[in-house]
């Protein structure tokens, strides 16, 4: 019987050896602890998740609320390493998981309610009621993209609609046809510049009379010959959902009240992104827009035992190829913390 204890034991996790010599063997098994949870199941959760597997670590994934994240809502994925063919998006993270599965990476599906960190090991509470204990965390919880809140938006999305130029532009549909960007700000801008390689001519719908973006960005925007501002004007529907396919906007008119119909062949969103990190206010720093802060060119947090990936820190880039590079970072990050602390 001790033989039968002494190798349970061993084979538990090792960060629960730390505890009191005079505690009880019952007591040890009772505190079931993770050595990484990785919260979120996109390109940066799933690399975590690869190379915290191969370092041993017998990490635990949650998928959350939408797994495989946005890049799921991309048709064909173009510009990611080792496809030359193209990946849809959802295919991608397919595989992705797999291979971290294949590493010994446990997947579990489920919402996480609510994430205490003050508290060690951290807790991370899913809906149902279940608790899991981490020895650390990484958030990996990307962001959102901003919706016009559209009825004909929704219905049309991956059928014309999209939020990601340098994803979709670049796709056959697209190519020597009218596009239109919705946005006013740095983002809209770099679409629509993006897009003169590929469409015909690019609209570039804006509520206001001037950009909100940079000036350096706001004028290479104005002195393009493909570029066409329609200033002052909100689109209120995206046709055509009879065709199944998007054929123009209709368009109104914020001072006049003049509705009017532009023909295109896709619409660009890029309003802005939401990061997902509400779960973490008032925990880890943030800046002003809600993205989780790194510390000194790490994936650090302001939390020790913490680490953060993809989207959720990078206002930036906001591509599947960083978003991956960080979910290496922060597996890497937070083994070497662990073998320093735990």
């Amino acid at each position: 019987m001790e033989n039968i204890i002494t190798q349970s034991i061993q084979t538990r996790n090792p960060y629960e050896l730390k505890l009191g010599k005079e505690e009880k063997i019952s007591e040890l098994i009772s505190k079931s602890m993770e050595n990484i949870v990785i919260i979120g199941s996109g390109c940066a959760g799933l690399t975590a998740a690869i190379y915290a597997a191969r370092a041993s670590l017998n990490p635990l994934l949650i998928c959350g609320p939408s797994p495989g994240g946005l890049i799921t809502t991309t048709g064909v994925v173009e510009n990611f390493p080792g496809f030359p063919k193209g990946v849809e998006g959802f295919d991608l993270v397919t595989q992705m998981q797999a291979q971290a599965e294949r590493f010994g990476a446990r997947v579990e599906f489920g919402n996480v309610e609510a994430v205490d960190l003050s508290l060690k090991p951290f807790e991370v509470k899913l809906e149902g009621g279940k608790t899991i204990k981490a020895a650390s965390v990484i958030v990996a919880t990307g962001a959102s993209h901003r919706h016009l809140g559209l009825e004909s938006e929704t219905q049309l999305e991956k059928k014309g609609v999209t939020y990601c130029a340098t994803c979709d532009g670049a796709l056959p549909v697209f190519r020597n046809q009218p596009l239109v960007v919705v946005g006013g700000g740095d983002s809209a801008c770099e679409e629509a510049l993006h897009l003169t390689h590929f469409g015909s001519v690019v609209y570039l719908i804006h509520r206001r009379d001037t950009l909100r973006a940079s000036s350096i960005m706001a004028d290479r925007v104005l002195n393009n010959p493909k570029i066409k501002p329609v200033w002052d004007s909100v689109v209120t529907e995206i046709l055509d959902v009879a065709q199944n396919k998007v054929t123009g906007v209709k368009l109104k008119n914020v001072k006049t009240g003049a509705v009017s119909e532009l023909s295109c062949a896709g619409v660009f969103i890029a309003i802005g992104h939401i990061p997902n990190t509400k779960l973490f206010e008032g925990q880890l720093e943030m800046d002003e827009a809600g993205y989780i802060l790194r510390k000194n060119g790490t994936t650090a947090t302001s939390i020790p035992g913490v680490f953060v990936a993809g989207d959720c820190t990078d206002s930036r880039y906001r591509q599947a190829i960083t978003a991956a590079g960080l979910g290496c970072q922060a597996a890497l990050d937070a083994g070497r913390w662990m073998g320093e602390n735990c």
